[in-house]
């Protein structure tokens, strides 16, 4: 999978996966070498193969990226309906999963235009207790440079993706 020509195949896979899932998973790793998974309801992807999600709950991601930057980011569509059309022709419309692996960047400020695609996305749960909690407020923002797409093979089922 190249992650500059099917860019906007992996953006679509991602925005699908969230909305079958709330989250992606982001693999990093501490300063002693272990691995540990972060699940972020945040992550946004931009136009040229970089992203950034929002940092108001994450605090091991921060701390890794002190001594290592790089990242695995994995995203799932878990919809019953996509699965279940995929087990019964025996192949895959579509990738069930994509990984992404890049570096994390900066923390800075939330601009506008990002604060109103969070606002965009978490609009159907707006009003609910838990979006106040989860999702106002949110003021800062980690960037995310990404070098390398690859597409999760599942023999048989993925063979002609």
């Amino acid at each position: 999978m190249d992650l500059i020509t099917d860019w906007s195949r992996i953006r679509r896979h991602f925005n699908k996966s969230f909305s079958s899932n709330f989250h992606v998973s982001v693999a990093s790793v501490d300063a002693d070498n272990n691995p540990t998974v972060t699940p972020i309801g945040s992550l946004f992807l931009n136009d040229d193969q970089a992203g950034f999600y929002f940092e108001k709950f994450p605090s091991k991601l921060p701390k890794h990226s002190r001594t290592n930057p790089n990242i695995c980011l994995l995203a799932v569509n878990s919809s019953r309906w996509f699965w279940l059309k995929a087990l019964f022709k025996g192949s895959f419309a579509d990738n069930p999963a994509i990984k992404l692996y890049g570096s994390l960047g900066d923390r800075r400020k939330a601009t506008e235009k990002e604060i109103r695609r969070l606002n965009r996305r978490m609009k159907m749960t707006n009003g609910l207790q838990g979006n106040t909690y989860l999702w106002k407020s949110m003021e800062f923002v980690r960037e995310v440079k990404f070098n390398k797409a690859e597409k999760i093979n599942l023999g048989k089922m993925t063979k002609h993706l």
